[in-house]
């Protein structure tokens, strides 16, 4: 199982994902916001809409732009990026 912890304390990270490790499931934490993103990239097709409204809310928070595309390809980040860095 995938788990995805956020919140907690950055010194307890190794000790969230080792008791994630004990029952046998994978984690990824994040204790804090990292530092306000320039673009927001939303595979709509991997996401829920409750999480994409969630991204969409934070993003427009701190000004972000925001680009949404249905395919998770790796073409398609790469051409999401010459786009919209060049």
């Amino acid at each position: 199982m995938s788990i995805v912890i956020v919140g907690g304390h950055d010194r307890m990270v190794s000790q969230y994902k080792k008791i994630c490790k004990d029952f046998k499931c994978k984690a990824k934490v994040f204790t804090q916001m990292s530092a306000s993103p320039d673009l927001l990239i939303l595979f709509t097709n991997t996401v829920s809409h409750k999480m994409v409204h969630c991204a969409v809310t934070e993003a427009e928070k701190c000004n972000a732009n925001i680009v949404r595309c249905h395919t998770s390809s790796q073409n398609a980040l790469t051409e999401i990026l010459q786009r919209e860095v060049g």
